[in-house]
């Protein structure tokens, strides 16, 4: 076996089962990465240099078949279900070993990186893959160490993928040829039958999720967070269309992290070093700095070309709507290094309530503010192509609910606790419909949404009126700088104010019925938080 590109012999790749690989290529440059997949005919060079790789039948994640390991580690701790599916030791043993026959006699490529901005919560990996862009992917999304540390790195956690391994369900006690596998006590997941490569980035997600709270007592956060010039954290939280990117991307304030972070004693850290961005109908007018990290180094996942020539089509939706591209956060002009900032003074919860009954700014209670993030409320407009124009609620919870191994409520206390100690205040931002749902009302402006949220940022709201909604209790604005006050009051704003109140129970109705599978486990504090539906007779 040959090691090339590192000095350290002592790497261990026998340490989990690679015994008689062909040459193992370490923590190559993501230029030689780049030319490896083009000489495997493994990727095409777009027209910005950005390397354009298909991940071939995976194109984004698969819940249903990501496991966790039940031992003595986890059997207490993890919260066993739909989303924690539980896989005995053996079988996990069993996959490993058929993984490393498969590897025999193959090239590998392995990149050693760490997790965690913060030093004192710093975890360091080795990502060891089967394809060259794989690697590519971990460089850019995970932290780089340099220089000497780079040749002697020891690592706390190991990814091992093998995309073109495919398991056999029957005996492999998985349900599909592609798995991916969390081990916490053997430090290690497995990834087999896919290409994806953010089952590498949630993998290690899933870990820190467990890890941090459990063992650390730090809030780990599905969310970004920006900086503003006089050094105030501020942390956005939302599910996919709400607006959690292009809000946090701020020309005012430096970007801490767009996706992952971790909430400590002192800081606020970014988990990555870098961003995976969705690259469906990207333009520089639209999302200026993402489109300019479409660049040599960039790695773009399942996007097409206009005919006849290497400008990437990112409107072509035709191999999946979730095309993506990774790049290092230092491709982001405003990126904060090292990526971490004090305590947070404001947390938004951004929802695009398609159904016009959330306020466009509230402040929340802590009671309130720990119902919403469990909840993860937002709403998305089904089938508008075959004229369906209902909205349908989406609940996540605590905005990342498919990475979670705890229980929900143990990340709700932990920020309510957080809330609590350092005065934080929590708003409920509504960047969907007003005036009526979704085929009535109209989107909310953007304009308006970034003048709220810098009035909130700018402590504008302090001293203004609020006023009380009616069925969710929460704190209203009753003005806003730059913000019309008509804009503010929801039930205001619909032509039928009986009909929105009609609207607004039945809202209230869902977000009851999603939350009852936690309320056995929810303290009284949080079961106050919850809207209260009206008696309409």
């Amino acid at each position: 076996m040959q090691h090339v590109g590192i000095q350290n012999e002592k790497a261990g790749l026998a340490s989990v089962g690679l015994k008689n690989i062909k040459t193992a290529y370490w923590n190559l440059s993501p230029a030689e990465l780049t030319q490896h997949s083009l000489d495997q005919n493994e990727g095409v060079l777009a027209d910005s240099g950005a390397l354009v790789i298909d991940t071939g039948k995976f194109t984004g994640r698969s819940p249903k078949d990501k496991y966790c390991v039940k031992d003595s580690t986890t059997e207490n701790s993890v919260n066993w279900g739909e989303v924690n599916i539980p896989i005995a030791p053996e079988y996990f043993d069993a996959l490993q070993a058929k993984i490393a026959d498969y590897l025999d006699g193959k090239d590998i490529y392995v990149r050693d990186g760490y997790v965690c901005a913060h030093p004192e919560y710093r975890m360091n990996l080795r990502v060891i893959s089967e394809k060259p862009w794989q690697s590519l992917f971990a460089y850019n999304m995970f932290l780089r160490p340099e220089g000497e540390e780079l040749k002697t790195i020891e690592p706390e956690w190991t990814v091992l993928c093998a995309s073109g391994f495919k398991a056999t369900p029957i005996v492999d006690g998985v349900k599909a040829e592609n798995f991916a596998i969390v081990n916490f006590t053997k430090k290690m997941i497995i990834i087999g039958g896919t290409g994806y490569t953010g089952e590498i980035k949630k993998g290690i997600f899933t870990v820190l999720n467990y890890v941090l709270p459990h063992d650390k007592g730090v809030l780990s956060m599905h969310c970004s967070a920006n900086i503003g010039k006089d050094g105030d954290t501020a942390i956005f939280f939302g599910l996919s269309g709400t607006g959690k990117t292009t809000l946090s991307a701020d020309p005012n304030r430096g970007l801490i992290g767009d996706d992952e972070h971790g909430w400590s004693e002192d800081s606020v850290f970014n988990f990555e070093g870098g961003c995976y961005a969705k690259a469906i109908d990207l333009s520089a007018e639209k999302e200026p700095q993402i489109f300019a990290a479409i660049r040599p180094g960039a790695l773009v996942e399942n996007t097409t070309f206009f005919p006849g020539t290497k400008e990437i089509n990112f409107a072509d939706g035709s191999r999946t709507e979730n095309t993506r591209v990774s790049y290092p956060l230092t491709f982001i002009d405003n990126a904060v290094e090292p990526s971490y900032g004090g305590i947070p003074k404001n947390i938004f919860f951004l929802t695009a309530d398609a159904f016009g009954v959330l306020p466009p700014i509230s402040k929340l209670t802590p009671g309130q503010a720990m119902f919403h993030f469990i909840s993860g409320y937002t709403a998305k407009v089904a089938g508008t192509e075959a004229g369906i124009n209902e909205p349908k609620t989406t609940f996540s919870a605590c905005f990342g609910a498919v990475f979670l191994p705890l229980h929900p409520t143990k990340y709700a206390e932990m920020l309510g606790e957080k809330m609590r100690k350092h005065e934080v205040t929590v708003w409920l931002i509504n960047t969907g419909w007003t005036g009526g749902p979704y085929g009535v009302g109209t989107r909310m402006k953007l304009s308006y949404t970034r003048a709220m949220i810098t009035a909130a940022l700018n402590g504008e709201l302090d001293g203004v009126e609020f006023e009380q909604h009616s069925v969710f209790g929460l704190a209203m604005p009753k003005t806003c700088p730059n913000v019309p006050s008509e804009v503010l009051s929801p039930r205001g704003a619909w032509a039928s104010k009986e009909t929105y109140d009609q609207k607004a129970n039945e809202l209230a109705e869902e977000f009851n019925k999603n939350f009852a599978k936690y309320a056995d486990k929810a303290n009284d504090e949080i079961l106050a938080g919850a809207p209260k539906p009206a008696v309409i007779s």
